[in-house]
């Protein structure tokens, strides 16, 4: 399983050291634009799930090409 935290600069190293201590846990720190990309590319993977089950309705292309 992965796991995406947001930690406050000043608690990062204790929480990275702690997650580092455990055998079973890899840590691995990533940048900010990188973590947003990883958040941003969640959440558009959930809202086409939400459509294919009919929660909710996307636009089409042409919605789009007509908002440019």
């Amino acid at each position: 399983m992965k796991v995406l935290l947001d930690i406050k600069d000043n608690k990062a190293e204790f929480v990275m050291e702690l997650l580092e201590s455990l055998s079973f846990v890899k840590a691995e720190t990533i940048s900010a634009p990188k973590a947003r990309f990883l958040k941003e590319f969640k959440e558009a993977v959930d809202e086409v799930n939400m459509a294919k089950q009919g929660k909710v309705k996307l636009k089409t292309a042409d919605q789009l090409l007509n908002e440019l």
